[in-house]
């Protein structure tokens, strides 16, 4: 397998643009595959589209990721576009992978969508966000959305994109297999690693798909001492509904963060999105620890 490394800043955090930039700078010097930005439309950090246009202008080679972009709520048709857009501005490194959102009552009332409606919106949407970028005309009638001959342009670079899912319950992991074209797990052990890339292959099967092989991942946070205050609630309520599990099986520290890769690449995935759990003093030191921690893993081809 292909081992790709990339790096997300720590969930929730609010980067100044210098602290940003450095990241996105160090990110690409250092080798890292790819940048990822999460979603949190009531949390401090940005919009991940417009940060990644930002890191899409202070560099050439980084691929550029949504972990997870939240669909419903969103317009399909503006929404191909604004993916589109980027990715044609940034030479085709878009890597969309995209959610239902967050279960919390604040990102609910902003994207406008109550909780049991989501997931029949994103089933209709994702659909939608393919044949705007691949068809020159759309016309639907759905339960959500009507089109008659919508055209959307610009097209993205390479003619459409693969798209990723997150999600960890069962339905969810159905969902990616019968829909999307990989699974990005987070907060996960190596066990449940494997049983939900099987539960999402089993799925595509069922519905006459097949997921690449390659197309299997996981956000794995990374700690430098002790937990956090938001990461132990965090880290309680993965355990309240996956099991007991211990700390180093899904928080590893730096130091194991090799051999915990080892054992997801043991459970068939091969994509990683290193987080920290706090933002350091110094982003180029952190990037060099990183580098010297982790990336030996990394697999490109030719390598």
């Amino acid at each position: 397998m292909i081992i790709r490394i990339g790096f997300a800043p720590p969930l929730g955090s609010d980067l100044p643009p210098d602290a940003l930039a450095a990241l996105v700078r160090g990110l690409e010097r250092e080798g890292f595959d790819s940048l990822w930005v999460s979603e949190r439309a009531t949390g401090p950090a940005g919009d991940p589209l417009v940060t990644l246009t930002y890191a899409a202008a202070l560099t050439s080679r980084l691929k550029l990721g949504t972990a997870v972009l939240a669909l419903p709520g969103r317009p399909p048709a503006l929404l191909a576009k604004e993916l589109a857009t980027l990715d044609r501005l940034s030479g085709g490194r878009l890597l969309p992978a995209v959610g239902l959102g967050i279960r919390h009552p604040g990102e609910q009332q902003a994207f406008g969508v109550r909780r049991e409606e989501r997931a029949a919106l994103l089933e209709e949407v994702l659909p939608l966000l393919r044949r705007f970028w691949a068809e020159d005309e759309v016309t639907h009638e759905g339960p959500r959305y009507r089109y008659e001959r919508l055209r959307i342009l610009p097209k993205p670079a390479a003619g459409g994109f693969d798209v990723w899912m997150g999600g960890a319950a069962d339905a969810e992991l159905r969902r990616a297999g019968r829909l999307a074209d990989g699974w990005l797990a987070s907060f996960v052990t190596p066990p449940d690693a494997e049983r939900g890339r099987k539960t999402v292959q089993r799925a595509a099967a069922e519905a006459g798909r097949r997921i690449d092989e390659e197309h299997f991942g996981a956000v794995v946070p990374y700690r430098r001492g002790p937990l956090p205050p938001a990461a132990e609630e965090r880290f309680a309520r993965v355990r309240a509904i996956r099991g007991p599990a211990p700390l180093g099986s899904v928080i590893p520290t730096l130091e194991e963060a090799a051999a915990h890769l080892g054992r997801l690449i043991g459970a068939g995935l091969s994509k990683f999105v290193l987080v920290p759990l706090d933002a350091p003093d110094d982003w180029d030191a952190e990037l060099a620890d990183v580098r010297d921690a982790v990336l030996h893993l990394q697999h490109r081809p030719g390598m």
